[in-house]
């Protein structure tokens, strides 16, 4: 009876409008089975037009507003389903509705056009925007957890290693010099600076986590995968998202979103987000609270359609990041090689000093120099997207800016020994890219594309590493009284300007030509041209002015002047070729063979002296790395509830391009270097599964194995350093690699009511393991991270109206453990630590519209 009244109600309705109609919209409704759906709702947003299916999923709605909007498709037991009509549909629409307790499929652009995820044969785990956010994985670092094959370390935002499957980025400290092995890309735009992994996620759709060499489908070649966020977009209906959490540490983070009409051809996106939180490591020289968030960011779109052929978005974004942090307390004490006199122990007994603990874990320090880093980035890219054809061509233009103004208390004490360690810089880059993708004919289908890359990376107005009145004693290297002159060393530093101008050119292409029913071969070939220029320099000042020899030579061998100039240019070939044979709707296999590169480097950080005491010039450029990758992997669907998919790969870099932190405190961000050959396999599982309408749940394991398989100059790690120069460590563990990570999880619902709102209350939780590595370049007795086990979860209420609200908490067992181990500058023996947040709770309140 109330379906007969609601009927009659929906006729007399579109009786009223019948006048008025700007358009009739007749369709039909059916289910996975192609069965139809009766009594399925059909409304209009923003409109009170309304429509129910009849017995065989026939419907007709007459809809008053103009174009573009959305009709909303619901009914009990299935998933609602939005379409977005930009102009009257030719013919009768046919939607299908999935049930709603299975899973749905995942739609991604990792290769350059809608897709669904097991359909493609590229090993990508894709992380959706609301599961982001209901996690706090709001940057990257948290996004880690969730995707076992990512590895993010991080002393500050510049000094960032990305890393999927261990390959990408040289880890511990950044050398501008190199690039990136891990692609960064938002909205189609590729990032080129790692800091650009520091920021806070604004209004992310998805992120979809591309692993191995991605070099045919993407503008920038990339060595071991690709980062693609892609944004929410705007909306031709009112839309909008608020929410606010509050946590432990005052932990404050607020969001909004709003998105509309301009016009019928014309709408708008405008997003913030804005996190502040209180520091977990006390400072008890300042008496204050350090490794502070203070993060703020807005983007703002423009969507201009004026048919369904052609689409133009403008973007532009800023974001500011004032933290006081990335604060590192010290670790721990290794014997080096050198003299007992310049052991740590030794040296800061002489200078009456004491650590304030030597319990990394109670988490106090007294560092005398400030640690800032104000990390500020910017841009705006218009992209336009045109059918022609089969296919789309697409253009993205893009600006990006970046900004870093840091402060950093390199020794780690409270004691004057590095009183400024600062490379301020600013990096301008310009990209284009020029891409087709879609079908040539029924058979063929692919990807071609133009990309160039302009970037230009200056001091601002230059780097300094400064000296203060306790250097003396932690360079002391002789036992000549000299190095207790009086002032000889304080205030003495080293200025460094730097420019570096770099271009890359590509021309891309991948086909995928089904050969055979369920039988594809997808070849792709890219020619890549890359040219570095550096001009480098870098003066002495300050200490004590005298022209003593024997003070003079003290003097120099702690800080020197250095100059170069270097221009370096190459051309490159890389491709791929895959075959993939799906031999029903639930299995999908896959293989392929990759040879990538990354282009050639340029020394940025200053050199090391050879054995006459000048700049060791055989060191400015590093050669470029060769990849050979070999992958296989199935993606399967045992159930209509459940996905399992499994991968194994091996892979071979020669001349991998590494970085050496030196004892020489002149080389104040390590120098590069090449190991002649290294080696990286394993094997990834990844599986979900929808047991029932209540709960659903995931887990993600990878196994990753990395060595050196010959690196015979390499440097000797911190507890060596005094002996040899170089070391043969052909075998030894590749640094931040994991041999096990496990990420599993999931969450239980039951529909109920809260404040006679209908909805679900949740109970969502996710573990994550990882097995111990190795934190230096080097391996180390004493730089590894031992093994450790994070839990975090959350309780709460999600309403149908788009109201939520909910308890989490991060780190529940409160582990103590580090990310990163690192030496401090000089190799004195003492070592810091870059500590994993404590125990963190709090609230998040949000309503969507």
């Amino acid at each position: 009876m109330k379906n007969i009244l609601n009927l009659f109600k929906v006729v007399l309705y579109s009786g009223s409008l019948s006048l008025t109609a700007q358009s009739i919209i007749t369709g039909k409704i059916v289910d996975r089975n192609n069965k139809p759906i009766a009594e399925a709702i059909i409304s209009v947003r923003g409109d009170k037009a309304q429509a129910i299916t009849d017995s065989t999923g026939v419907y007709k709605i007459e809809v008053a507003k103009k174009y573009p909007f959305t009709l909303q498709i619901s009914t009990v037991g299935y998933k609602p389903v939005e379409i977005e009509l930009y102009e009257a549909p030719e013919g009768n629409l046919e939607s299908t509705l999935r049930e709603d307790n299975l899973l749905g499929e995942v739609e991604v652009s990792s290769r350059r056009r809608k897709e669904n995820v097991q359909d493609i044969p590229i090993a990508v785990a894709v992380v959706a925007g609301e599961v982001a956010e209901n996690t706090g994985s709001f940057n990257v670092n948290r996004v880690k957890e969730i995707v076992p094959s990512v590895q993010l370390y991080s002393s500050n935002p510049r000094n960032t290693t990305l890393n999927i499957r261990g390959l990408g980025s040289t880890f511990g400290l950044t050398n501008d010099g190199l690039d990136p092995g891990v692609g960064f890309y938002v909205d189609g735009v590729y990032y080129a600076r790692p800091a650009a992994t520091a920021l806070d996620f604004i209004d992310v759709d998805k992120i979809e986590v591309l692993r191995g060499p991605q070099s045919t489908l993407y503008g920038k070649n990339t060595t071991a995968g690709t980062f693609n966020i892609t944004s929410r977009r705007p909306t031709f209906d009112p839309t909008g998202t608020f929410e606010v959490s509050y946590g432990n540490y005052n932990y404050v983070q607020a969001r909004a979103s709003v998105s509309g009409p301009v016009s019928n051809k014309v709408a708008t996106r405008i997003s913030f987000s804005g996190t502040n939180r209180e520091g977990n490591i006390y400072n008890n020289r300042t008496e204050k609270y350090i490794n502070t968030l203070n993060n703020l960011g807005i983007r703002a779109q423009v969507l201009y359609r004026p048919n369904n052929k052609l689409e133009v978005l403008f973007a532009i974004d800023g974001t500011r990041q004032r933290p006081d942090g990335y604060a590192q307390v010290v670790a721990g004490v290794a014997r080096t090689r050198r003299n007992a006199y310049r052991q740590f122990d030794a040296i800061i007994n002489d200078l009456n000093y004491k650590l304030p603990s030597t319990n990394p874990f109670d988490r106090v320090v007294d560092q005398d120099t400030p640690w800032r880093s104000d990390n500020d980035f910017a841009g705006a890219s218009l992209n336009v997207d045109y059918k022609i054809g089969n296919g789309t061509l697409t253009s993205t233009t893009a600006w990006r800016w970046w900004k870093w103004g840091p402060s950093n208390d390199r020794d780690f004490t409270g004691l004057s020994v590095l009183s400024r360690s600062q490379a301020p810089s600013v990096h301008n880059q310009y990209s284009q890219e020029f891409r087709y993708a879609g079908k040539v004919t029924e058979k063929i289908s692919g990807v071609v594309g133009l990309f160039a890359l302009g970037q230009e990376l200056l001091t601002d107005p230059y780097h300094t590493e400064e000296s203060g009145n306790a250097q003396w004693r932690f360079s002391q290297s002789t036992t000549s009284t000299g190095w207790s002159t009086p002032g000889l060393l304080d205030g003495y530093g080293i200025r460094t300007t730097s420019r570096l101008d770099n271009l890359s050119a590509a021309a891309f292409a991948q086909a995928d030509w089904e050969v055979i029913p369920k039988l594809h071969i997808l070849p792709g070939f890219r020619v890549n041209f890359d040219r570095k220029v550096v001009d480098y320099s870098r003066v002495a000042y300050g200490g004590l002015v005298t022209t003593v020899p024997s003070l003079l030579t003290i003097k120099r061998g702690v800080y020197n002047n250095q100059a170069f100039n270097a221009a370096v240019q190459q051309v490159n070939y890389s491709g791929q070729l895959s075959v993939n044979y799906k031999f029903s709707e639930q299995i999908n296999a896959y293989a392929t063979y990759s040879l990538g590169f990354k282009p050639i480097g340029i020394n940025l950080g200053g050199l090391p002296n050879d054995a006459s005491g000048q700049p060791d010039l055989s060191l400015v450029q590093v050669k470029p790395e060769f990849v050979s990758h070999y992958e296989a992997g199935v993606k399967t669907s045992p159930t209509l509830k459940s996905t399992l998919n499994l991968s194994a790969y091996y892979t071979d870099i020669k001349d991998y391009q590494t970085v050496v932190q030196t004892p020489d405190l002149s080389v104040n961000r390590g120098y590069l270097a090449n190991a002649e050959k290294v080696r990286v396999f394993g094997v990834e599982l990844d599986g979900n599964i929808s047991v029932n309408k209540y709960l659903t749940l995931f887990a993600s394991y990878a196994y990753t194995d990395g060595i050196y398989v010959s690196f015979t100059n390499a440097p000797v790690p911190l507890e060596e350093t005094g002996g040899p120069s170089f070391k043969d460590i052909s075998g030894g563990a590749l640094p931040g690699i994991s041999k096990h990570i496990v990420s599993a999880g999931g969450e239980l619902t039951y529909g109920s009511t809260l404040l006679n709102q209908k909805g679900k209350f949740f109970l969502g939780s996710e573990g994550y393991y990882r097995s111990s590595f190795s934190s230096s370049p080097s391996p180390s007795t004493y730089l590894n991270i031992d093994e450790y086990f994070l839990l975090n979860g959350r309780l709460g209420f999600r309403s149908n109206q788009g109201f939520s609200i909910f308890v989490w908490g991060r780190n529940l067992l409160n582990k103590n453990y580090f990310e990163q181990l690192l030496p401090a500058a000089g190799n004195a023996g003492h070592y810091a630590g870059v500590l994993g947040d404590p125990r963190t709770y709090g609230v998040t309140l949000r309503h969507s519209f």
